[in-house]
């Protein structure tokens, strides 16, 4: 077995010299970048980065979107030994300061102008950044800075250097181990400073090739990279399996043509979070709901079917002859178009992780004959740690332990791991790492759940989030905010849900619409408002919301283990959640107890029995300005339903 990534990079250029490695698209035109290219980029970026100073051990730091040359800035790091750190792209300075001071970072190289004004803030306050690299080099004419340069300057030294120096590139390149640290991976830092996850070439590659075998992955798929590089599932889907398995990696044009890159590509193998898939799922709702009455019905008709027969027949089962007929046609008429439609005609193996998907949007998907499976993993883990078979995908876990990984069940239902592809450690945290690691080998993952009788993985909710509710009718009932707020953005109307009812009587939550889909439907209605947050708060999108809620709270009432989690009480807030505000994590993943403490006079007026409460927020805007919003909210009350199994 090849031992890190280098080597894997130069058996692919030796074996298949001129096979597509790589696509960018440039002006509307897709470029293709073979695998000898590819080597021969890295081994000019390497010698490059060898002039510029970096060293074996040293970490670098990479910004930007999913570029060839960044791509390659990161495996030239490795092949000279040194250590690759992403970061988000849409992080602030100020968010960069401490990662980059962490890991002692004194090169980094950057996608563009954006990035490269980032790291000049950033170098007021960490000052031992010695040189930036900026990959594209719009608007950056009349910059002058100590050690800033073009990612073409370092690639011109690089390869006068290589020439006078044939051998020095695969010297380094032999030197590498599998026990090498690969590259280091901030989490989210949702209670404090980010920790860095240290993985090895070992780790990433065993998962890599471990999750590959799962899904008989080759060198014909096709992949498209839009998500950040910095978050571990983008990296392990288009860097690592990239190099395990030898398929194409396609770089979209720019986040706002990702959606049609997408239909251009067809990408075979399909990685996105749940918020992606809603978007989807948001946007087909919003053009059926335009689309003309014979349309909207036929659409109503064949997705009433779809939902009955569709995962039956994607999991091999039986549908009967008159079924099988019938899904054929509306194949033809809805599901083909709409496939064709989303980008996924090709797709073979589409996944979501990052957190839980909610079940009517994983059976939509796979009802339209999407083969949509969910995996587990975290950071820590390097990624793959359960996945579902193509046979065996449910809504409601998250897959079979995969190749090499053992689980167990704590006391205290939270789910142990042990896996070739754990971190080796938190860097410069020993701590933190005694506190996830056992000496015997086993990671805490924080999340309670259990193995089915299937052999499957539940995961209920994160073991600190899962609570009781105390006093009223519901005593003692379970409560599992993360499958509410799921539950209630399945509906193209709302964005984001935060949920409370731990140790208090009932469950109430703060909605985000989605100001998009919620626009076109008061458009329609021809509803006036003048920007979200008077759209927010518009008596009919409140009760366009409390049927939301309620449909959400009779469907939960026939769950006898979550019955008592149904939504008393909501509002819908006055702004968007937004990372630059801190209220989302870099990966969109909600900070509840954050936004409890920023919006206690809302949480105490949703528990107090208020119907309006005033509130006045300070935001982030996007060059870096403060201001504040502010608005008076309407507090409604949502009908509960008596749970199932007591009125039986």
């Amino acid at each position: 077995m090849q031992t890190t990534f280098p080597h894997l990079l130069l058996k692919h250029a030796a074996e298949r010299p001129d096979g597509p490695a790589m696509r960018e698209k440039e002006y509307g035109i897709w470029q293709t970048i073979s695998w000898q290219d590819m080597a021969a980029m890295v081994t000019n970026m390497a010698c490059g980065l060898h002039l510029a100073g970096l060293k074996r051990g040293e970490h670098m730091v990479v910004v930007g979107s999913n570029r060839p040359r960044l791509y390659a800035t990161m495996l030239a790091a490795q092949s000279l030994g040194a250590i690759p750190v992403p970061l988000y792209q849409d992080a602030a300075a100020a968010e960069c300061v401490f990662p980059m001071t962490n890991a002692e970072v004194r090169l980094c190289v950057v996608e563009d102008q954006e990035q490269v004004d980032k790291m000049l803030e950033v170098r007021e306050t960490y000052t031992a950044l010695e040189h930036i690299f900026f990959d594209n080099p719009r608007g950056l004419r009349k910059y002058d800075e100590p050690g800033l340069g073009s990612v073409d300057e370092l690639l011109a030294a690089g390869e006068a250097y290589a020439k006078q120096h044939p051998h020095f590139y695969k010297e380094q390149v032999a030197l590498g181990s599998k026990e090498d640290v690969a590259a280091m991976f901030f989490t989210s830092g949702t209670t404090g400073n980010p920790k860095g996850v240290v993985h090895t070439h070992g780790t990433l590659i065993d998962r890599a090739q471990a999750g590959a075998e799962f899904d008989h992955l080759t060198s014909n798929e096709d992949v498209l990279a839009y998500l950040p590089p910095a978050w571990i599932g983008q990296n392990i889907f288009s860097y690592a399996q990239w190099l395990v398995a030898g398929y194409v990696v396609n770089c979209p044009e720019s986040m706002a043509t990702v959606t049609i890159d997408l239909k251009e590509i067809g990408p075979t193998y399909y990685f996105a979070p749940p918020r992606v898939f809603e978007g989807m799922l948001t946007s087909v709702s919003i053009r059926m709901e335009d689309a003309s009455s014979i349309k909207r019905s036929m659409y109503k008709y064949f997705m009433s079917l779809a939902k009955e027969v569709g995962p039956k027949r994607m999991d091999g089962e039986s549908i009967g002859l008159f079924n099988s007929l019938m899904y054929a046609l509306g194949n033809f008429f809805v599901f083909a178009p709409l496939r064709n439609n989303l980008g996924f005609s090709r797709v073979r193996v589409a996944y979501t992780a990052g957190e839980a998907i909610g079940p009517d949007l994983f059976t939509f998907f796979r009802s339209i004959g999407v083969n949509l499976k969910q995996l587990y993993g975290s950071t820590e883990t390097a990624v793959f740690v359960c996945l579902q078979p193509d046979n065996q995908a449910r809504a409601d876990t998250v897959g079979v332990p995969c190749r090499g990984v053992e689980i167990k069940v704590a006391d205290n239902g939270e789910i142990l791991v042990k896996s070739p592809g754990l971190l080796k450690g938190y860097y410069k945290n020993p701590e933190a790492t005694a506190e996830v690691l056992t000496a015997d080998g086993w990671y805490h993952t924080s999340d309670a759940g259990f193995i089915d009788s299937h052999g499957h993985l539940k995961i209920i909710d994160r073991v600190k989030d899962v609570g009781r509710i105390k006093g009223g009718n519901n005593d003692g009932a379970m409560f599992a905010p993360k499958y509410v707020e799921n539950k209630l953005k399945f509906f193209p109307h709302i964005k984001e849900v935060v949920a409370y009812g731990d140790q208090r009587e009932k469950v109430c939550v703060m909605i985000n619409i989605d100001f998009d889909a919620v626009g076109n439907w008061a458009e329609r209605r021809n509803l006036p408002y003048a920007g979200y947050t008077d759209l927010a708060q518009k008596p009919e999108v409140y009760q366009l919301i409390r049927e939301c809620v309620e449909q959400v709270n009779a469907d939960l009432a026939e769950d006898t283990l979550l019955a008592g989690s149904q939504v008393s009480r909501f509002l819908v807030l006055h702004k968007e959640l937004d990372a630059d505000d801190g209220e989302l994590t870099r990966t969109n993943k909600v900070r509840r107890g954050f936004i409890a403490e920023k919006y206690l006079p809302l949480v105490d007026a949703l528990y107090g029995g208020l119907t309006t409460q005033f509130i006045e927020t300070v935001v982030k805007f996007e060059d870096g300005r403060s201001g504040s919003v502010s608005a008076t909210l309407n507090i409604s009350d949502a009908q509960t339903f008596v749970p199932v199994k007591a009125a039986a």
